[in-house]
This record gives structure tokens, sequence and C-alpha cells, in this order.
């Protein structure tokens, strides 16, 4: 049985990094539990809202071919969440936004935060996102639903340039589901 479209929260993983820094692009590396890095971060989501939507913004995951992904124009993840909400989605009440190098996530750190994100905005009418050592955390937020048509309509050069427009929650909060991966001596794993 799908889970009630009104109560569920949807993955929209990004995906379009070159990952220069890294010698190739981040989604593609492999992850030690087994699979990419990007295929983990599916695993993750699945084990906790099996059923809901996930939607690969940018390149294909070799572990799940049967992702197919929407195009990024590859000029930054505040371009590519703009296109995103001009295409058409399932429905949900909102959406995890995870980069694909966040790799240090686990089922259990990563289904506390949403718990948090959720309870915080039970009718997706905001951005939610965590605000860990004093910077904001515009990926591995979650944005509601509500908000993709004023996504849409913006132009916008950079991800702290859409919360200055949009309804944003921020929750301080700490752990290391944040942490980016930019360069090799960076891998927590």
């Amino acid at each position: 049985m799908l889970p009630d479209p009104s109560s569920t929260t949807g993955l929209l993983l990004f995906t379009g990094g070159a990952g220069r820094r890294l010698g190739g692009p981040k989604h593609d590396r492999p992850h030690p539990a087994g699979g990419t890095w990007g295929g983990h971060l599916v695993r993750v989501f699945q084990a906790l809202r099996p059923g809901s939507p996930i939607q690969v913004l940018g390149a294909p995951l070799p572990d799940f071919p049967d992702l197919l992904p929407m195009e990024d124009p590859r000029r930054g993840p505040a371009v590519a969440l703009c296109v995103w909400a001009r295409q058409s989605a399932p429905p949900v009440r909102a959406w995890l936004l995870l980069p694909c190098d966040q790799v240090a996530w686990t089922p259990a750190t990563l289904g506390a935060w949403l718990k948090q994100a959720e309870a915080e905005d039970p009718e997706g009418r905001a951005w939610v996102m965590a605000t860990v050592e004093g910077r904001d955390q515009y990926l591995g937020s979650l944005l509601g639903a509500s908000l993709r048509s004023r996504l849409a309509s913006l132009e916008a050069p950079s991800l702290a340039a859409c919360a200055e427009v949009l309804p944003v929650l921020r929750l301080e909060t700490e752990g290391p589901g944040w942490r980016d991966v930019d360069e090799a001596e960076d891998e927590p794993l």
C-alpha cells in the first residue's frame, strides 16, 4: 500500500556536481557499506520511507538505474532547484533535499532529523533547515511542497537567496549528517 501523499516526504537527491576535487562525480564514489554514495542515500531514505517518491536531479545512479534523473542545468544547486520546481512531481507534503556528498547519514540519524523537521512544519509550508555550528544547512533540509510554485518563479543565484524569499524555519542542531565531503581527506568513512 502506498503512503498517503498529503503525509509523505519525498526525496530529491542532487547528483549534478562534477566532484573535481575528488577526481570524479561524488554520487559515483564507492560507499563502504556497498554501492555508491548516491545509492547509499537512497537506501537510507527507503529504509525510513518505503514507497515514498524519489527524484534524482542531475546524473543517474548506477545502483538505481530505474530512477531516471531529471535535467540539471549545472549552474549550481539553487538554479537546479528552481528548474526542478518548474517540472512535475508526485504529490507529497514535503521534499527532503539531499546532496550526494552528505554520506554520513544513517537511518537512525536521518530518521531523527526528519521527525524533528516534520514536527516543526506538519503542513509543509516552510523550508525547514538545520543550523549547525552557526551555519544554515540549505541541503539536508526539508522543503514544504507548497513552496514549489514560489521556487518555480525564482531565478535565484544561490540557496541563500532562495531562503531570503521563502518562509524558513531554522532548527539549532548538531550531528555529522550535514557534513559535506569536498576533498578525499574529508571522507568520514
